[in-house]
This record gives C-alpha cells, structure tokens and sequence, in this order.
C-alpha cells in the first residue's frame, strides 16, 4: 500500500535558520500519528508544508502522489493552531461554508457532532469561548471523508477536562483509511490513541517508530522516553 504522505530530503530555511532538515518519512494509511516535539522544534512548520501552506526550501513531501496545491486540498483536512471562522458567522454558517468548500464533507455529520459537544449551531462564533471555537473547528475538520487529517495542536487550547472528549471525538470520526497526524507538545494527554510517533527536535527527525515499539524496547511510555530525550 502506498504511502499517504512520503517526504525525500525536506528542508524549510527562514533566511538563516533552519525549520525542519532533511526529513524522510513515510506515513502509512490507518495510522495514527504523533508529531511530537517542545515548542519551536518545526512541527507546525511541517503541518503547514503538508497542507500546502508553506513551500519547501529543499527537497519534497508527496502527499497521494503529488505535491501540496489545490489538488492535494480536495483529500487533505487541515486543523491549525489559530481559529479562522469569522467573527460574525454563526456555527451552521460553518457548516454551510465546510460544505460549499469539500465535496468530501459530511454535513449530519458535522451537525450531529456538534450536538454531541452541546455546542449550539444558532450562536456567532465570536460569542464562543476560546476552547469551543476550536471544537467547532475540530468538528467541520473531522466531518470531512480526508485521506490526510492534519491537527496542530488541537487540545492546546482546552482545559484537560476536555481534552479526553476531544481525542474520542478524534478516533470516533475520523476516516479509518486514512491517516491522522496531531501535532503537540501535551504527549502525555494524547500517547494513548496513538499507533506511531515522530520526534521532532531543532528540525531534526530523532525518532520515527511506533508506539508499541517504544514500549517493548524501553518498557517505559511514549511520554517518559521523550522528556529522556529531550531532557523535559
């Protein structure tokens, strides 16, 4: 089965500093996966470049056998890290917009999540707390049929009381051909619904193995091999 993302040498310069180098990864479809790293180790820099944000300073990433653009955007949902919807939209103007844009996007489904996370549709977006904006976010991103969920940091922004109900409503929606990434630095929180993992550091890739793997070889979590590594 080919791969859904692949990358051969990627590398992201801003003037002299260097956001990600030579990264080669496959990520395979069905998976789970944790880009995890602390706070300026390249992760949403990545995130950007797969969803087409951002284009490489050197070699590439492959995302369903092309390069990121607007083909790519017909199969690839994309979570940033900031909220987008405007201020004066109400949640169904969400909706509606998410349905116009993506063929792909399931509108009951959108609907019925939002019901599940007691967030009222008839509301504007800017009278919502910061932590419900991003569920809303969440929902309209995992309503979509993708082959490629991009997540950058979708519980950073929650109490850790909701931080559990966000990953369920993850698992629970997301396209099981397809592959999730969820980029954060709350390892702790999350290890539990990942299959694999990527440790980013200074744009280096330290790590990229499984989950299963870690805890056969070291017998400790994903959170207390990392905080070794890394010395956290």
């Amino acid at each position: 089965m080919s791969p859904v993302l692949k990358t051969q040498g990627l590398t992201k310069q801003y003037g002299s500093m260097v956001a990600l180098n030579n990264i080669n990864i496959a990520l395979e479809p069905g998976r789970i996966v944790g880009l995890l790293g602390p706070n300026g180790s390249g992760k949403t820099t990545f995130i950007k470049m797969a969803s087409g944000l951002l284009a490489p300073t050197g070699g590439q990433i492959i995302i369903g056998g092309m390069e990121p653009g607007p083909e790519t955007k017909k199969f690839v949902s994309y979570l940033p890290d900031r909220t987008y919807f405007d201020g004066w939209m109400k949640v169904r103007d969400c909706v509606k917009m998410f349905a116009d844009f993506y063929a792909d996007f399931d509108q009951a489904k959108a609907l019925d999540m939002l019901q599940s996370l007691s967030i009222d549709a008839n509301k504007r977006f800017k009278t919502l707390s910061k932590g419900t904006q991003e569920k809303v976010q969440l929902a309209m991103v995992m309503s979509r049929k993708a082959h490629l969920y991009l997540l950058d940091e979708p519980i950073g922004g929650v109490d850790p009381a909701a931080r559990d109900f966000i990953l369920e409503t993850i698992i629970r929606n997301y396209n099981e051909q397809g592959t999730v990434v969820i980029s954060t630095h709350l390892i702790y929180d999350i290890e539990r619904i990942l299959d694999d993992v990527i440790f980013l550091m200074n744009g280096y890739v330290e790590r990229y193995t499984s989950v299963d793997q870690i805890r056969e070889q070291s017998g400790k979590s994903v959170d207390e091999v990392f905080r070794e590594a890394f010395r956290c």
